[in-house]
């Protein structure tokens, strides 16, 4: 039987509070298929798109899901279909899901779906039964069918991080991008080879093979001086041979 999600309080956040402000160059750029215009345009969100749920460091082309994005440009799809596959796809499951235990998780999908910090502990059990019963699918379907998603960004536009900037504010909040994709706990298992300086007296991480990373090693000043001497002799060799060949012809 299916667990209802559980019920939690709302904190006081930015995106909570109606805006007055007017539009301006620290407001973040909307992205929507409404107002799309160009080829150009349609590129630009797209990349919007990977950059909400891959972020910056997570942006290599071998992670790109070219199927869905001609899917999007065709009209096949929508932007939050679009947004479901991201999410859904094998490099977000690697990279994100894979390397973090199932509350971080949580946080990391409130923050880039739902384009808001995580309310409460409670919050973060809540999504993280639905996580664990029902799975991954259900999980990012149900933030994506969510009143909130609809409300804020519905079949057209691209999540972003609300209401980051205030203008009462000399400083806006971090933004999410800044948050590492996995946790301490998956950090210290690891391999961290040569690393002395950088653990703290109270490391207990696993320790590098050193067979493994042998290969990485400089080589001693007597191999060096070897493999130059090998590379002059042979280069001296070559030259003489060509020359030897040019003039006996």
């Amino acid at each position: 039987m299916t667990i209802a999600l559980l019920e939690y309080s709302l904190s006081s956040q930015n995106h909570r509070v109606a805006g007055f402000e007017v539009p301006g160059d620290e407001q973040p750029r909307i992205f929507s298929t409404e107002n799309i215009l160009s080829e150009t345009e349609l590129d630009d969100l797209v990349k919007a798109a990977y950059r909400q749920i891959f972020n910056e460091q997570q942006m290599l082309k071998g992670f790109r899901q070219r199927f869905l994005e001609s899917q999007l440009k065709a009209g096949q799809i929508t932007v939050k279909d679009f947004i479901r596959g991201l999410a859904l796809s094998d490099s977000f499951r690697r990279l994100v899901y894979d390397s973090n235990n199932n509350y971080r998780f949580v946080e990391i999908c409130v923050q880039r779906v739902l384009g808001r910090n995580i309310y409460s502990d409670r919050e973060k059990l809540a999504w993280s039964i639905v996580l664990g019963q029902q799975g991954l699918n259900a999980f990012i379907d149900a933030l994506l069918d969510s009143e909130e998603y609809l409300s804020n960004f519905g079949d057209t536009v691209v999540p972003f991080q609300r209401r980051r900037i205030l203008p009462q504010r000399l400083q806006g909040e971090v933004s999410f991008a800044h948050m590492a994709r996995y946790g301490t706990d998956y950090r210290d298992q690891l391999p961290q080879p040569y690393l002395t300086a950088l653990r703290g007296p109270g490391y207990t991480g696993p320790e590098m093979s050193a067979v493994r990373w042998k290969w990485q090693k400089q080589p001693s000043k007597v191999l060096q001086v070897l493999w130059l001497g090998l590379f002059f002799s042979g280069s001296t060799f070559i030259l003489l041979l060509f020359l030897a060949t040019l003039f006996r012809f």
